[in-house]
């Protein structure tokens, strides 16, 4: 017999062998139906997996981000399956389960060339093989026979692959026909997946590397019940009409043009007054905690970044090395702003008295990404981070730690990002020659963190192998309006580039100390972070923030005079107006400018301008009847000094 330990604490006694399935059954029918995976001290495991010694167990299901994970992982294997038998010379790469579905990156074979049209029978294919209930069975297989099973084959992606792996450690995953090199987990059998959308299709190079071939992705998702499926295309249909690409460019708010660059976006004005109230916003709150504004150089000796080792680490990410008329001077692109801070910190001594230093900027920064990861503003090759660094003594670490975990909250609020989660992201305790610094300094920036968070009462997950290379992180995952997870604000400890620039402040005993640095973006990037609220809003920004207020729309020529002073007017009182006096009907210029989300349409015609007033329409509320000028000048500011009033008050 063997103890198995639940999540609660509570053990039980079974047989050795006992499966995940078999637990499962031991507690209720419902459960072995709904149950997906399992995890045995501490990994996951296929619920047909025999379990042979004292664990702890966690059964995980469609609920959990496990149970999802191996669904859509088999759904890889079961797309992959179906691709073999209606393409039987198609070469396979990898095919992971992602966040929301699958993908696997294929070579079709010659003169196969796949479309969308293709999308549906592969499909079919799939739902076919799923009803057949064929099992993913588990099998362990040295490297010599990994390898001649898959040469044999031709497959020479798995070969690569093959190669890379430790003898020992390989398995297969074999269902119907179809055989994988895989770690697993998988489902039982096919037969849970039941509804089934291969979504799009797209090039991918091979492991990433563009001087690789370009292969096929396709993309999917699958789920156990129909009725999921249908939810989740209503859902896809809201993601499209709330595309920041599309708003952005009906809003005017930013565009790009391949004549200065892929993934250079550029602020239009309507989205640079957007941007502008966010940082003037922010500016506010952090000069409330005491951080300074900095300025520094768009580009930086190479040596700079050779110091703080980003070079070493993100040399092949970067922009190529800037030469200049003078022999051996070389600059880059400037990838981040912190070593250019820890130099103003090292302009002149510094004390303990002067700590914290809170440097503060609003830098733009360079990276290169491959075109085929360009994706609007959410990803882009120049991006503006809302970056500040704070140099402290170790006993002020955690303290200024909350502090910034303050800020967030601020912004989270102020902006109505209300479902969020923090995830602490540590050192892989098995591959450190990743990462720089010593333990110690490690060890003592994980706590804070962890302390930090739990102080603040954040719901937090933890993360191996997601730290930066220079220290532990925490990042905020936020939902937006329809239910989609986002990667918004960070904030990193750093005991190793106050050691690598030998930054130091004179202590208390005269002696000469290291400060402990923080690097935080509450924003993210300012291109990330707007590209996510315009998604969340809709493009329908809190009246403090939308470019335009108000938009002021005369019914016929005869009211464009009155009109005119009447957005003069309003523009001088501080509410952002336009004006649509374009000769077009009453109706037409309503529907227009709601599409351009303005928050207030001021309606004028004969009544309005022979008694001096307005009739209003709110977005998303209709019509609101006439009122005086100056009451509506009034009830504007009122709404807009009652929102930042709470926002600042928080």
């Amino acid at each position: 017999m063997i103890k198995i330990q639940f999540p609660d604490g509570n053990v039980k006694e079974f047989e050795a062998g006992v499966t995940g399935l078999d637990i499962a059954k031991s507690i209720s029918p419902k459960l072995a139906k709904e149950v997906l995976a399992v995890s045995v001290n501490g990994e996951t495991w296929d619920l047909t997996r025999p379990i042979v010694k004292d664990a702890e167990i966690k059964l995980y299901t469609w609920d959990d981000e496990e149970g999802k994970h191996a669904f859509w992982h088999s759904s890889a294997h079961l797309m992959a399956e179906a691709l073999q038998q209606l393409y039987p010379n198609t070469k396979f790469g990898i095919g992971p389960a992602i966040e929301n579905g699958f993908y696997y990156d294929i070579e079709p074979g010659d003169g196969v060339v796949l479309t969308d049209k293709d999308l549906e029978s592969i499909e079919k294919k799939m739902l076919e093989l799923a009803r057949q209930k064929e099992e993913y069975c588990r099998i362990d297989v040295s490297k010599k026979e990994a390898l001649e099973h898959f040469n044999a084959l031709h497959e020479t992606y798995k070969v690569e692959l093959i190669n890379d792996l430790e003898d020992g450690k390989i398995t297969y995953y074999r269902q119907g026909s179809f055989t994988d090199l895989c770690r697993g987990p998988h489902l039982p059998d096919t037969s849970y997946i039941k509804a089934i959308k291969l979504t799009s299709l797209a090039g991918a190079y091979w492991r990433g590397n563009e001087h690789n071939k370009m292969l096929t992705r396709i993309y999917g998702i699958t789920f156990p019940k129909q009725k999921m499926l249908e939810e989740w295309i209503v859902l896809m249909e809201e993601a499209k009409q709330r595309d920041h690409r599309k708003i952005g460019k009906e809003m005017e708010l930013f565009t790009f043009s391949q004549s200065v660059g892929a993934g250079l976006p550029m602020w239009l004005p309507k989205g640079a007054m957007l941007r502008d109230r966010l940082e003037a916003f922010l500016r506010k709150v952090q000069k409330k905690y005491g951080y300074q504004q900095v300025i520094t150089p768009h580009i930086g000796n190479v040596n700079l970044y050779k110091t703080s080792g980003h070079y070493q680490k993100y040399g092949k990410d970067s922009f190529q090395v800037i030469t200049t008329p003078q022999e051996g001077e070389e600059f880059m692109l400037k990838p981040m702003n912190c070593p250019h801070h820890c130099e103003i910190f090292k302009f002149k001594p510094r004390s303990y008295k002067d700590l914290p230093l809170r440097f503060a900027e609003f830098g733009t920064v360079y990276r290169y990404e491959q075109s085929g990861e360009l994706h609007g503003l959410t990803r882009v090759r120049g991006f503006t981070q809302d970056d500040a660094h704070l140099f402290c003594t170790p006993d002020q670490l955690k303290e200024e730690f909350k502090k910034v975990i303050d800020i967030i909250f601020t912004i989270f609020k102020a902006l109505d990002f209300e479902d969020f989660t923090a995830q602490v992201s540590l050192r892989d305790p098995n591959n450190r020659e990743k990462y720089i610094g010593t333990d110690e300094n490690w060890e003592k920036a994980e706590r804070a963190i962890i302390e930090a968070a739990a102080e603040k009462g954040l719901k937090t997950t933890v993360e191996l192998g997601e730290a930066a290379f220079y220290g532990p992180k925490l990042d905020f995952m936020v939902k937006d309006a329809i239910g989609r997870k986002w990667q918004l604000g960070t904030i990193q400890v750093d005991y190793n580039l106050p050691e690598r620039f030998e930054l130091e402040y004179t202590g208390a005993d005269n002696q000469k100390h290291r400060p402990v640095m923080i690097h935080r973006a509450p924003f993210g990037s300012m291109e990330r972070f707007v590209a996510v609220l315009i998604e969340h809003t809709g493009g329908k920004f809190p009246l403090w923030l939308a470019p335009d207020q108000a938009v002021v729309m005369p019914i016929s020529e005869k009211y464009n005079e009155y009109a005119e002073k009447l957005s003069e007017l309003l523009n001088n009182s501080d509410i952002r107006t336009v004006l649509d006096d374009r000769n077009e009907k009453i109706g037409r210029k309503i529907r227009d400018n709601e599409l351009k989300k303005i928050p207030y349409l001021l309606i004028v015609g004969e009544n309005e301008m022979n008694s001096q007033t307005v009739s209003v329409r709110r977005q998303g509320q209709g019509d609101m009847g006439a009122m005086p000028v100056e009451g509506f000048i009034k009830k504007i500011n009122e709404e807009v000094n009652s929102q930042l009033q709470t926002i600042y008050n928080y």
